[in-house]
């Protein structure tokens, strides 16, 4: 199997992995979101540092420990993350897929938006003309819920933000995925004492099979990220950018079509405000894409001047 091709099977995995997602976590229930979010990054920390151990990485800790500002930034990963997987599964156990979908919907926009505020980066006009039309949607939105979207807007802002830091720490995706989740590890064990001792853990108190699916949590999570770091290696970024589209297609599917949230014509025409916004957006991408690759194979193949 060529790397392209196996680029593309790593991509399709992972996004649809993340797609599905929302009827795992629907079976996590009755336990809360903050058990549930403690559980996932205390058995991630397990699952990823046995990978690891079985790749023999372990001793990247000892470098990264030389490298304060990278723990720093490691932090500040940890936090973004925590946030991001606290309200999802907020999100999905208050019976509000369609919202969450929303977030990773928006979630190329924001990017866009943070490389603008963040790294000074100049917009082509097809991008502002994105920018303005999502945030139409954004105020449709807003008055058919008769609030801001902010389970949406907190995702893709976190999200956003969380991939801002990893691309500058640049850390391999499982070796991030470790110091991350350890990094917020002790908190989540303490949380998960705390409510041993009241007697209001589900863990072990629900059935057998609750309790294996709050082990398997952390696989749940490590395995579509290793996924998507393997696409990420193998694919062009307007390829992979293209498949992550998948995701929340599928969380919005989950939403409507399986537990049956209302999806009101003020909202579908907010949602739809929102995919002309990413049509244009990627329409624009792939084209720079394209006359970037045009524009460099035309300087390869123009023959050098004979010296007079």
């Amino acid at each position: 199997m060529t790397p392209l091709r196996l680029g593309y099977l790593y991509g399709f995995g992972a996004y649809l992995l993340w797609g599905f997602f929302p009827l795992y976590l629907k079976l996590l229930r009755p336990a809360g979101p903050l058990e549930i979010l403690a559980h996932r990054i205390v058995w991630s920390v397990v699952f990823v540092a046995l990978l690891l151990a079985a790749m023999r990485s372990i001793g990247f800790l000892r470098a990264l420990a030389r490298r304060p500002r990278a723990l720093a930034g490691i932090a500040v990963a940890a936090a973004l993350i925590a946030v991001n997987w606290g309200t999802y599964i907020y999100g999905v156990n208050s019976d509000r897929v369609v919202e969450t979908a929303l977030g990773y919907f928006i979630n190329p926009l924001v990017v866009v938006l943070l490389g603008v505020t963040v790294l000074r980066e100049r917009l082509r006009p097809a991008q502002w003309a994105a920018l303005g039309v999502g945030g139409l949607a954004v105020a449709v939105l807003t008055v058919d819920y008769g609030r801001l979207p902010y389970l949406a807007l907190t995702l893709a802002l976190s999200f956003g933000g969380y991939g801002l830091v990893k691309k500058r720490l640049g850390l391999p995706a499982a070796e991030g995925l470790f110091v991350e989740s350890a990094v917020l590890a002790l908190p989540a064990l303490g949380y998960l004492g705390w409510l041993t001792l009241n007697g209001d853990a589900a863990f072990g108190h629900v059935s057998a099979g609750h309790t294996v699916l709050l082990v398997l949590a952390g696989a749940a999570t490590a395995i579509p990220l290793l996924l998507f770091a393997g696409a990420a290696n193998r694919l062009p970024l307007t390829n992979l950018g293209m498949i992550q589209y998948l995701a929340p297609i599928l969380q919005l599917a989950c939403g409507v079509l399986i537990f049956h949230e209302p999806m009101p014509p003020a909202r579908l025409a907010g949602f739809a405000l929102v995919w002309v916004a990413l049509i244009v957006f990627t329409v624009d991408a792939v084209r720079h894409t394209r006359r970037t690759r045009a524009t460099a194979r035309a300087k390869t193949q123009t023959p050098a001047l004979a010296p007079q």
